[in-house]
Order: C-alpha cells, then structure tokens, then sequence
C-alpha cells in the first residue's frame, strides 16, 4: 500500500526534485511505486503598485510529498536524486504520514487548487507614507495608522485642510510612497 512521505531537498528546486523523481522512476520501471509527488503550495493575492496580482506560492519551502509504496529501490531512488537531503522521519528512515496529515499540507492537492487562500500580503506597514490610489481621496499622501488582514482594509490619516483626517480604504486603493 502507497503512503504518504516528506521529502527534503534543496530550498527552490522542490519542482525539479519532484520532475526528477518522476523520471527516474519511469525511466527505471518503478512508476507504479511512485504515485504522486507533490509540491504543496497556495495562491495567495498580493497588493503590487496597487493592483491584486494572484501568484502560487510554495506551502512548505525545501519540501516535497510523495505517495510511495516504498522499497528499496523507491528508497535508493528518492535518496539518490540530485537536490534531495533525504526523508523526513528519525534516524534517517522514512517516516509516512497519515492521508489526513498529507490532505492539511496541501488540502488534496485538487481542493488547494481550486479553491485559492484569501491570504494578502501588502508592501506597506504602520507608520509607513503612502499615495491613495482612487476614490474621493486619490492622489493623497498620508500615513498608515492600522492594518486590518481580517477585512482588509488601512486607516491612513491624510491632511484635509490642515487637519489630520483617518480614512478607512481597501488595501489596493493605496500604494507605499518610495
């Protein structure tokens, strides 16, 4: 029965590693060994220049998941692949994890897909200057007071007629000042 395993490997060659171990066991006759490997990742939507731009980003950095009955040829296999620091698990033996633990890292890979995080990520922080982009208050310097992930939204002060004012506006309505 294939289980669930955690490979180590190089920080940013997670994709390479996982094409590599895909080959190789297709080259070497293994493939039904080797079930699935994956990448886990998510889509999170960032605050660019003041546009939401949707990019993938890597769930677990320097890891790779991987369905294997395992053997020693699939052991020798996933060790011996450029990039690969070896399994997950104590004295360097492979340690599985259970399909609920596999389905938390990547939420069944097709659900993660499907379904992007509503994560935000902005470029700016409290006490730093930023333009307002659009609404009545565009173009606009002020500074930001809080930051509310939950629903995102910035309050930033902006001067109106002298008198430092609180606006309360969606994170892509503003942009930091450089």
């Amino acid at each position: 029965m294939a289980r669930w395993y955690i490979i180590h490997a190089y920080s940013g060659f997670e994709n390479k590693v996982r094409e590599s171990i895909l080959s190789e066991a297709e080259r070497l006759g293994l493939a039904e060994a080797v079930e699935a490997v994956e990448v886990p990742t998510e889509t999170v939507t960032e605050i660019k220049r003041g546009k939401k731009v949707q990019i993938e980003r890597k769930f677990m950095p320097g890891y790779v998941l991987a369905k294997l009955k395992m053997t020693d040829d699939v052991y020798h296999l996933v060790k011996n692949t450029p990039k690969v620091t070896g399994f997950l698990g104590s004295n360097n033996k492979p340690q599985p994890i259970s399909e609920k633990e596999a389905a938390r890292y990547f939420g069944g890979v097709e659900e993660a897909k499907s379904a992007p995080k509503r994560e935000i990520t902005v470029d700016y922080e409290i006490g730093d200057s930023v333009k307002v982009l659009d609404g009545p208050f565009a173009s606009f310097n002020g500074l930001v007071e809080e930051l509310d992930f939950d629903k995102q939204k910035v309050k930033v002060s902006v001067s109106i007629f002298g008198r430092a004012t609180p606006v309360e506006l969606e994170f892509e309505q503003v942009e930091l000042v450089k």
